[in-house]
């Protein structure tokens, strides 16, 4: 499925959510792991705002990649962050959406040079 890499430069992010292991299975509780390396994938809550319009969205980040000093509220960065169109079928209901996955969460800082 295609992968589309997600311009950050001109956005503010700030923290939602403190990151927590990413629940695979709601059911059993299984923890989600990375397919390749096995590795915990963990989730943070961000929003994303660029040109005046903001979105809410849940980003998974290998464990190794969440970077101490996260403070809620305050600005973060998301190298490496990409967005994967999903579908599938659920209880005979087709369901669709986006995902997000990024190398790593650390603590940013405000873009500069905005006009008010």
């Amino acid at each position: 499925m295609r992968v589309i890499r997600v311009e950050t430069s001109s956005a503010t992010i700030l923290l939602t959510e403190a990151p927590e292991p990413k629940v695979k299975d709601r059911q059993t509780g299984e923890i989600a792991k990375d397919a390749v390396s096995g590795e915990t994938l963990m989730k943070v809550g961000v929003v994303y705002i660029d040109e005046g319009e903001s979105s809410l969205i849940s980003v998974a980040v290998p464990e190794s990649g969440v970077t101490e000093g996260l403070v809620v509220g305050a600005p973060v960065s998301l190298p490496g962050l990409i967005a994967r169109p999903w579908e599938s079928v659920f209880n005979g209901q087709a369901r669709h959406g986006i995902s997000y996955r990024a190398a790593a969460v650390a603590p940013g800082a405000f873009p500069t040079g905005r006009e008010s």
